[in-house]
């Protein structure tokens, strides 16, 4: 019996020019986010998401009104979750130390662990929405020290989705941009 293939995969000669169409694109895209900012940003989010918000960042009243959206059964599942990271990223940060030695007179060696000054979490909240991205993101980073966090979320039916960006601000995050794509960045 003769072997049939369902599928065949694609050449090497067209995945190489798939991935540089890809390329091309996103270094298009971040060379004009890069020139022009905000403007190419809302113009990309109305080209690729149909999306055209007054301002990507969500305001305080924004947030708040996400957060009086949810049921308290809801909003206790959340803090539970977080308290659950954040104990066990506690453990993790208080196992890992400092250290410095004098391996001989003179000579000191070492490591000291400090924590980056700002970090940017993208977390699903469309069609497919993971809280637990922001628990993970948002929450490690603030154990960790980090000073400046901020989230990345898309919308879901023209409108952030309440329990992502509940969660994210419970887990105290800085910022939060209700934004998607590649435009993120």
């Amino acid at each position: 019996m003769a072997i049939q293939y369902l599928k065949n995969g694609r050449s090497v000669e067209d995945s190489t020019q798939d991935a540089a169409k890809v390329r091309d694109v996103v270094t298009g895209i971040l060379a004009d986010v890069a020139s022009r900012g905000d403007m190419a940003v809302a113009e990309l989010s109305a080209k690729f998401d149909n999306w055209s918000p007054e301002r990507f960042r969500l305001s305080e009243d924004e947030i708040a009104s996400c957060v009086r959206s949810l049921s308290q059964g809801q909003l206790e599942d959340i803090k539970f979750a977080q308290a659950q990271v954040r104990n066990f990223a506690q453990a993790q940060r208080e196992s890992i130390r400092d250290v410095e030695v004098e391996t001989m007179p003179g000579v000191v060696l070492g490591h000291k662990n400090m924590p980056v000054d700002s970090v940017a979490c993208y977390v699903p909240g469309g069609k497919f929405p993971l809280v637990a991205s922001a628990h993970m993101g948002v929450v490690t980073a603030k154990v960790a020290g980090v000073p400046r966090i901020i989230t990345a979320s898309p919308p879901v039916g023209g409108k952030p989705n309440p329990a992502v960006v509940a969660a994210m601000h419970l887990g105290y995050v800085h910022e939060i941009y209700n934004i998607v794509r590649v435009q993120a960045l």
